[in-house]
């Protein structure tokens, strides 16, 4: 599910300019509902008619992005996210976004797709460390900004679009293959 939104620059502002971050491109910011890893051309058009019959039976779920976090974890962050606080996850908009979830991972299975075993995490990745860079998480810990909400408003959860990603040092390059409304 793709997002635009000023996210890099509204939370650049919050935190210390001593700290360096690759900050994702802005339109390229996305919720990842399933990776699907590698597969093969003749997929592409069955799944997307799926996903539309998926998408018709769900409706558009706002999620609010006030919870900035990291993998693995806030002292050695290798990825920064925004996504929803805690009692959001509990919100009865939670259970529907689970259950879109849920069966865009059964749609993926009955492709022949392995099941994913990790457990769905609604964020957007907003930048990723740099390997050597020590200081970043303990200078984003100091800040408090793990702690406080960082209220960077909503994403709608609507439209499902397959995106194809290259990996290149320079980071992931996308490309939109489909789109369902």
């Amino acid at each position: 599910v793709q997002v635009q939104h000023d996210i890099k620059e509204r939370l650049a502002a919050r935190l210390s300019k001593e700290i360096r971050i690759a900050w994702g491109q802005r339109d390229s910011f996305h919720l990842t509902m399933r990776f699907l890893g590698d597969m093969e051309k003749q997929r592409i058009d069955p799944l997307r008619e799926a996903m539309a019959k998926i998408r018709q039976s769900h409706p558009t779920i706002q999620i609010p992005l006030d919870r900035l976090q990291a993998f693995p974890n806030v002292l050695k962050p290798r990825v920064l996210w925004v996504g929803p606080s805690e009692s959001w996850l509990q919100s009865e908009p939670a259970k529907r976004l689970v259950e879109f979830h849920q069966a865009i991972e059964a749609c993926c299975h009955s492709f022949g797709f392995a099941s994913d075993e990790k457990p769905f995490s609604p964020h957007l990745t907003v930048a990723r460390i740099k390997t050597g860079e020590r200081l970043v998480g303990p200078l984003l810990a100091q800040s408090g900004v793990y702690e406080r909400s960082v209220s960077l408003g909503t994403m709608a959860v609507g439209p499902v679009v397959l995106i194809k990603s290259q990996l290149r040092p320079t980071g992931p390059v996308y490309a939109k293959l489909w789109e369902v409304v």
